[in-house]
């Protein structure tokens, strides 16, 4: 018998066959999340996609749909534009509010009826006094599915409290956990769709294209530091600017292209951190990065350099890993809520 884990996001989904000894034999993917609600009008594209990737999960771990006790899930499914709107939970949030907070759907036209579907909802900062004064906006911040991936790191013990996860994906995420292993609020920045429209839909497209060439292991600290200095001295958009004269003017490689513009992101994402006193949430503990490798090792030498972090940094940059631990979060969160045995 097995269970079905489901991390739902914005433009991608992922679902996970576990087994008995909270093993991952099965996996399933499609490039579909809810962005394409938001441009279609319509869940049909999500629906439909979520369910090929299903059935796709279970033929690699050669299981039938009748070998499926539970579907558990986390993310934007769960969001105004998924397959079932949930308020978000306020800070502070533990894992055991996650589990008594579990919302049981339905089948959704995806799974067998009679199968129990869970969702876990997401976490928001607290709201401010007055919901009509946008001066306050910059106090709020929600997150869906970076809960669980903070409920399987403190299953794993590989981080103990306090501790901030700083997810670099679509967007970059910040997220406090306190001292007792509760989510304490959240910063969340546009970086990772910055990037994405700069490399398509802008000038430096062309800049930012594979040229073949062989890339370096790891990146230059000569490079990262030119584009935070000159982020820092003459601003984003005039430094964006600076890829396209790398490509025209001078003789760099792509590699060093794309990871300039990977430190002027993460150099304006290093201000964000400045919201950490306002929002009652401690810079100065370990951190763990989650992204991919080359961003990853950016953001690690920025930290330090930057905002002076003298604590360690633990980085998750494989893929392998960071769905164990959306997985081990999923099912730490079920065991809080009694829908499965702890591990003995």
């Amino acid at each position: 018998m097995a269970i079905v884990a489901i991390d739902c996001g914005t433009t991608n989904s992922r679902i996970y066959v576990i087994d008995s000894h909270d093993n991952i034999v099965g996996k399933g993917s499609r490039k579909v999340g809810v962005k394409d609600t938001a441009e279609s009008g319509s869940t049909d594209i999500l629906v439909n996609g979520l369910r090929e990737a299903y059935i796709e999960a279970l033929a690699d771990a050669n299981l039938q749909e009748t070998d499926v006790t539970m579907v558990l899930s986390s993310g934007m499914i769960t969001s105004e534009i998924g397959l079932r709107c949930l308020p978000h939970m306020t800070v502070p949030v533990s894992c055991d509010d996650l589990g008594e907070n579990l919302e049981e759907v339905g089948s959704l036209g995806i799974f067998p009826k009679g199968v129990p579907v869970y969702f876990v909802r997401g976490v928001r900062n607290k709201m401010v006094d007055d919901p009509t004064d946008v001066g306050l906006v910059g106090m709020l911040d929600f997150m869906r599915g970076e809960e669980t991936q903070v409920a399987g790191l403190l299953a794993s013990g590989v981080c103990r409290p306090p501790f901030t996860l700083a997810v670099l994906s679509s967007h970059t995420k910040y997220i406090s956990v306190d001292a007792e292993g509760r989510i304490v609020g959240s910063v969340t920045t546009f970086s990772g769709q910055l990037f994405a429209a700069m490399s398509i839909n802008s000038v430096l497209a062309k800049s930012l294209q594979d040229d073949g060439s062989a890339s370096p292991e790891g990146f230059s600290h000569h490079v990262v530091d030119s584009a935070m200095r000159w982020t820092e001295e003459v601003g984003i958009l005039r430094t964006l600017l600076m890829v396209r004269f790398m490509d025209v003017l001078m003789k760099t490689s792509c590699h060093d292209r794309r990871t300039f513009l990977e430190a002027i992101i993460a150099t304006e994402d290093m201000l964000a951190l400045q919201q950490y006193p306002e929002l009652d949430m401690d810079l100065q503990v370990p951190f763990v990065l989650m992204g991919k490798p080359n961003r990853c090792e950016i953001y690690a030498y920025l930290l330090k350099k930057k905002i002076g972090l003298e604590h360690p940094i633990t980085i998750y940059d494989d893929d392998a890993a960071v769905d164990a631990l959306t997985v081990q979060g999923l099912l730490h969160i079920a065991r809080k809520a009694k829908l499965i045995k702890d591990k003995e």
